[in-house]
């Protein structure tokens, strides 16, 4: 049975629960794009991005047929145009849920993960799980691109403000630029959410400390990391009409589980999954 969605504030964030330890595919929270897409004003039937959702889960585990525990990383890519986003809490207590479980074999746990995931989040999802014996091949790299965090700029705002955000139309330019002062909060508990992004456009070229006073200004605002990225999208796209826009942002982790929400109308999606220093 799939999961029903509904709204963040009956999810298990911000609650206490118990953790369980045998399979349980109904801890699964979706929550619908939907709502919040409406209040940024994108229309759900035509897109103006493509996109994917990377989640890492770097604490899952599982006992295999002769009880032994076994341990992975795994790779989860939930497409964007899925109908529901799974939040943290639910997805890290499913995971949770395999610790005690007997799995036959790795492409057993991969097809019931996709297949729960895919479930709860009304489009397919991928997964792969690393093994410990490619722990090894684990790279970590920055966000390629142009930094703007040293611009020696004031700062008095710190909800989102698009209004701010300025392009040069005489000046057409292809381009990469990147920050990690990138702060939100969860929509639910408030807790902080850290991360960093990279923003590729071809178009009037961005002013660059308005763009970072923009980033800047979601430091106290309360939002999931795919709503954020989102929204940071459409602002750039309508404020200053660049012809091609990819947003990637890769947030620090928490409950084991990080999220790095991608959105282009002009690129493919990342093939890798490269953590950074701060992941």
């Amino acid at each position: 049975m799939k999961p029903q969605a509904m709204s963040p504030e009956q999810s298990p964030l911000g609650k206490t629960v118990s953790y369980q330890d045998q399979y349980d595919a109904s801890l699964l929270f979706p929550i619908p794009r939907k709502m919040k897409r409406d209040e940024i004003g994108v229309n759900e039937q035509a897109l103006p991005f493509a996109g994917v959702d990377i989640w890492t889960g770097f604490e899952l585990s599982w006992l295999n047929a002769r009880g032994k525990p076994q341990v992975g990383i795994a790779t989860f890519r939930i497409p964007a145009d899925s109908p529901n986003l799974i939040e943290s809490k639910s997805f890290k207590l499913y995971l949770n849920s395999y610790n005690q479980t007997r799995i036959a074999s790795l492409e057993e746990l991969q097809a019931q993960l996709a297949l729960d995931l895919s479930n709860a989040a009304g489009g397919a999802v991928s997964v792969s799980v690393q093994l410990p014996q490619d722990f090894a091949a684990e790279r970590i790299a920055e966000l390629a691109g142009d930094y703007i965090d040293a611009l020696d700029i004031a700062v008095d705002n710190y909800a989102p403000c698009p209004e701010i955000l300025r392009a040069d139309s005489s000046h057409i330019v292809s381009e990469t630029l990147c920050s990690n002062l990138l702060k939100s909060n969860c929509l639910v508990t408030g807790q902080p959410d850290w991360g960093s992004v990279q923003i590729s456009y071809t178009g009037p070229q961005l002013d660059r400390e308005a763009l970072l006073r923009y980033l800047i200004g979601f430091r106290q605002h309360n939002e999931f990391h795919e709503q954020c990225v989102e929204r940071i999208f459409t602002d750039i796209l309508r404020a200053c009409a660049p012809q091609q826009l990819t947003v990637y942002a890769r947030y620090t982790r928490r409950g084991g589980l990080d999220i790095n929400p991608w959105r282009s109308n002009a690129a493919e999606p990342p093939q890798h999954n490269t953590r950074t220093a701060r992941q």
